[in-house]
């Protein structure tokens, strides 16, 4: 095990704040957020290798996600957004995404039910043109009856 005390390395940080633009999704989301200020006031957060973007609440975002591994990084993420300005509210749940097995760390208002799209899109501030996007890639897509459209309406590239 690494124990700093010993060999002298700095501990390692399990969450790392970056510059919003540092985040992997960012051009996601900066082609489908109604309100494109908030990318400013974003957090580029990295639990393990690659940085995801936490988009705060405001305009016409009331809440948001960021998913995580395991229940100890997700603490720790929702201590690093207590007390920042656009993330009231942070909290950890079970992750509701089909065959996540995750959690994620919410913020804002409780989203709305899981089977509405378009009113998931909204309460997350895409932009109209986004959702019709997405709605339409569903209706081509024809899932069976086993695979869900969706969960959330817009996921990350990799996975929010």
């Amino acid at each position: 095990m690494h124990d700093p005390a010993i060999d002298g390395h700095p501990p390692v940080s399990i969450v790392v704040i970056q510059a919003p633009r540092d985040a992997y999704d960012f051009e996601y989301f900066e082609q489908r957020l109604t309100d494109a200020w908030l990318l400013d006031a974003s957090l580029a957060v990295r639990t393990l290798r690659m940085p995801f973007l936490a988009v705060p609440v405001g305009g016409s975002r009331r809440g948001g996600y960021y998913p995580v591994a395991c229940f100890c990084i997700a603490l720790r993420v929702r201590d690093v957004l207590q007390g920042r300005a656009g993330f009231p509210r942070p909290r950890v749940n079970w992750s509701t995404a089909p065959d996540s097995g995750g959690v994620v760390v919410e913020w804002g208002e409780n989203p709305p039910s899981l089977c509405d799209d378009e009113a998931l899109g909204r309460f997350y501030g895409y932009s109209e043109a986004a959702i019709a996007r997405y709605m339409a890639r569903c209706a081509d897509a024809a899932p069976s009856p086993q695979t869900p459209c969706s969960v959330y309406p817009f996921p990350f590239p990799a996975g929010q």
